[in-house]
This record gives structure tokens, sequence and C-alpha cells, in this order.
């Protein structure tokens, strides 16, 4: 299996190459050249694998074996899973007779982003450990400097499966003030010294624009060896793919065994890339309905749904929009009154990761919906991607056309739910079912709740653990007198966290250069240290 770049003219990569270059050099992100079927017998062998197992066949089919043997595969996985604190690493849990809640938060940071993170981390450690092991003994060791922007939990996951890894610094940009005190707290108060925390005045999407610009930088990248922790990695679609496959196997499951399950999966989405992992599992084969997207008031993907329009601010206007009728906003759907735009055209609300004017994994999808609407010519959807993407950079946006759009509705449904519909959801989950949501599991049983069908069941994905976001969720449940938030909700891996000495820089505009200076002078400190360190252990 090999990759290539979403907006062409690259040469194919291998997985290994993939992995460790994380972003094109064009700006592209990378995908396979060809999306595998599931084995002939995959119904009758994998409902009784446990995670770990079927972490190895899924990844089997898109890994060669001569770049990463089964045996070493399987060592991989056990290793990255053996730090979550539940037996069946994402369970999957009913809620009502029609609806599951599959909990991705059973890893060390608490979030999905773990599922991902902790097997990314082993995989950059044990490609680089295998290419210094090739080197004569003298020869520079080959190092990695992984870069990374997030909106909470990705940060934190990203630092957890890196954290002490020998030839690896790990940068993580985070908007300054924007994200939950919980999460921030388990970024800057890890001590490693291959461990760096950037706070940028600005937001996610200057964060994340600026990790694409070092990307981009070829002088930069190549003098620091730059690695991607950010779902434009392939490697964390890859892993996220899994879960699905358990989901559905366990589902069924609890179904008598004539029963026929129809099954729709509702994902709280701000990046695209848990929903996307979806797509290819039912490209691969999952009998599963259309995914439903779930966004909060940044509703770039909840519009492009109705409109056929990407666009980071919606126009005043649709006279653009592809020539078809529109799908309208769903009723009850506005923004609610806690939901704040800054200069940015970003709204701050009550789900903070998913506070994000411009879902880079998108990118993925449109490649696929082009590339079928374009009758498989893949240089034609390559060509298309790159001229859609340079208008967003460009112009904020890009409008697809009608055949594009109406492969995107045949595939996925989109909803938007407001900060007052989430914390309202919240409390009808505890008071039905006792049940304490996050904030951006919320959104999706909201969206759940607004587009669920008589004889089809439905998997929400809860993408973090509700401790990470308490002001959210004492607000919402702030009436329950039997509610006490540190008693049923609060681990003891979180108290006296946010008391924790902390070790981040401060970036004070969202500039790349800043960013960059930052990258060199830590490197400076490291370099300075060991030396000194040397020269003590000399005296």
């Amino acid at each position: 299996m090999r990759y290539f770049s979403t907006r062409g003219a690259e040469d194919s990569l291998s997985f290994e190459d993939t992995v460790l270059t994380g972003l094109a050099h064009n700006g592209g992100l990378f995908i396979p050249e060809s999306i595998p079927q599931l084995p002939a017998n995959w119904e009758t062998d994998w409902p009784s694998l446990s995670f770990q197992q079927l972490s190895v066949e899924v990844l089997s089919l898109y890994i060669s074996p001569s770049e990463i043997s089964r045996a070493e595969l399987t060592d991989l996985v056990s290793k990255s899973y053996s730090t979550f604190r539940h037996p069946e690493v994402t369970p999957l849990v009913p809620l009502d007779d029609n609806t599951y809640i599959l909990e991705l938060f059973h890893g060390p940071t608490y979030a999905f982003k773990d599922v991902a993170l902790q097997l990314l981390g082993n995989l950059f450690e044990f490609f680089l450990a295998r290419r210094n092991a090739r080197k004569a003994s003298a020869a520079p060791r080959e190092r990695l400097t992984v870069l990374g922007a997030t909106s909470g939990d990705t940060g934190s996951a990203a630092i957890y499966g890196l954290r002490g890894k020998a030839d690896i610094d790990i940068f993580i940009l985070h908007p300054k003030g924007r994200v939950s005190p919980i999460q921030e707290a388990q970024m800057t108060t890890v001590p490693d010294a291959n461990v760096h925390n950037l706070a940028v005045k600005g937001t996610f999407d200057d964060c994340q624009d600026i990790v694409k610009q070092l990307f981009a930088d070829r002088a930069f990248n190549d003098a620091h060896k730059l690695g991607a922790i950010n779902s434009i990695n392939w490697a964390r679609i890859l892993a996220q793919t899994v879960y699905y496959f358990l989901s559905y196997f366990a589902a069924r499951k609890q179904l008598p065994p004539d029963s026929s399950l129809q099954l729709q999966y509702v994902v709280p989405t701000g990046n695209f890339g848990d929903i996307l992992a979806g797509y290819y599992a039912r490209r691969m084969g999952l009998p599963v309905a259309r995914l439903a997207i779930a966004t909060n008031s940044n509703d770039i993907l909840a519009r492009f749904w109705a409109t056929g329009r990407y666009e980071k601010v919606a126009s005043p206007s649709p006279t653009d929009a592809p020539r078809d009728t529109p799908v309208a906003p769903t009723e009850g759907a506005s923004d609610g009154k806690q939901a704040t735009q800054d200069a940015s055209g970003v709204k701050e609300t009550l789900s903070p990761a998913m506070d994000i004017l411009v879902s880079s994994n998108f990118e993925r999808l449109l490649w696929y919906l082009a590339f079928e609407a374009r009758g498989g010519d893949v240089q034609a959807a390559c060509a298309d991607v790159k001229g859609w993407m340079d208008g967003v950079k460009k112009d904020g946006r890009a409008v697809v056309p009608t055949s594009v759009l109406e492969l995107a509705r045949r595939d996925f449904v989109a909803e938007r739910v407001s900060d007052e519909q989430t914390t309202e959801t919240i409390a009808s989950v505890y008071a039905t079912a006792k049940y304490v949501a996050d904030p951006h599991t919320a959104v999706a049983l909201a969206a759940a709740k607004r587009i669920a069908s008589k004889g089809v069941r439905q998997i929400v994905l809860s993408t973090a653990h509700p401790a990470k976001f308490s002001d959210a969720v004492t607000q919402a449940l702030s009436t329950v007198s039997s509610f006490d938030f540190e008693r049923d909700v609060l681990p003891d891996e979180f108290k006296g966290l946010l008391e924790k000495p902390r070790r981040v820089v401060d970036i004070g505009a969202p500039d790349g250069e800043l960013v960059k200076s930052a990258i060199v002078q830590a490197f400076a400190a490291k370099e300075k240290n060991a030396h000194s360190v040397a020269a003590a252990a000399s005296v």
C-alpha cells in the first residue's frame, strides 16, 4: 500500500514515510492509493476479537508486512493500549433501547485522541529506532520534531503518547485562554524535557495555520525534521477506524441472533478526523447508514451540506451556491445566546474542541467526492481539491459543483446544535438515564435525537470525559440537588492538577516566525543544559 497527496504532483510514499512526513510538502493530505475491502470472513471471524486483535486485522489491510511484520504490529498495538483503563478500550454503553454511547475516553488523558495518539507515538519511536539501528555508530542519530496544534484534547494526548521518548521532541500550540483549565493543565504540567507547550494569542485555526506554514517551509522542515500529530497524519485516521468495527459487533451482540441491525453513527465533529474514520470503515464494507455530523455554532460543515459552500464565515447571499435546492437549516438550530464570536469568526462555545472554522480532514473527503464525480480520474480530483483549498486560503471559501454536493448528501447528514441545546441535552440525559455527558457528546446526542428514525439504532461517539468540562456540566446540572461534580464525575487523577507548576511559553501573536523562534530557542536551551550536565558529570 502506497500513499499520495490529495493535491497531487508528488511521488507516492510508503506507510513509514507517510507517518513520519505527516503533511505533504504541497499542503495536501496523504490518502491510500486504494481503500481495501474487508476479507470475506470478517463477519464470522472478527466479532469475538478484542480491540487489540481487531486493530491488528484492520491495520494490516493498510500496512504491508514488509514494513511492519504482523508480530511487530501486534507488539505495537499491545503496547499502545496497555495504558487504557477499560478492558474493552472503547466500550459501548446502552443509553436507551435505540441509542448507544461509544465511550472513547478511557485512555491516559480521558479523550478519544488517546486511541490514535498512543499508537502514533509508538510508531514514531519504532520507525526512528529502526532507522538509527541501521546507522554506523559514529553517524548522527535521526531525530523528529513533532509539531501540533490543539483545541484541547489533541495536545495532552500527543504529549502523553510521546513524553520521554528517545530522539523525539514535541511542540504543541494551543490558543491561549481557549482550552478548558483541565485541558491546559494536562498539557503544561508534564515535566519531561522533550515536551514543549506554546500558548498562542489567537484561535485554534491560527495555531493550525502556523503548523501548516512551518511544514510548508522546506528549509525549516528539513533542519528540524518535522512530524505531524494532528489528524492530518494518516495514522491518526487509520487507528480510529477500529472502534467503528468493534462497536458494530458490540451492538449486534446485544440483539437476538435473527434480528436485523440498521445502525447509524452520530459524531461530534470539529476537524472531521473522527467521522472520516467512520467513512473509511463504511467504504471498506461496514454496513451502516449515512454518517451523521454534529457541529456546534461553528457550523462550516452543516452549512456545506446545506449549500455546497465550504466557507469560513457564512455569506449573506447564496448566489453562487450549486444550482439545486439547498437543504433548509434545521428548525431550532440557531446559535444559542451563550456562543460569542470573536474578530476571526470563531465562536466560543461550551464545546471548545469543536470551535474551529476550517476542518482540515474535510479535504480528504472532498478528494473522494471529486474522484467519484470525475469518473475515477485521479489527477482531475487532485486539481479540483487544490483549486478548492486555494480558494479557501485566498478568499475564505470554495463552492463545489452540484454533483459533488449530491454525493456528500448520499453518505452524510449534518446538524448544528446551539449551546442552549447542549445544556438542555446534558440535563435531560442525566434526568432520564443518570448518564453524565460532556458537552461534545451532548452536541451529538442532541443531533441524534433530531434525526432519529424508526428501526435505526444510533451509536453516539463520546469523545471526552465530562470532568474535562466542569463549567459546562455543572451549569447544566446546577438544579439537580443530588448531583455532586467532585463525587460523581471527577477522577482522582484530576484532583490537584490545577495547582501543579506549569511549563509553557507565551507567543504574543499568531505569527509563524515567532513560533519558529521559540522552537529554535527551546533547542538551544536544551543543548546548553545537556552540555552543563555533561560538564558536571566529567568533574
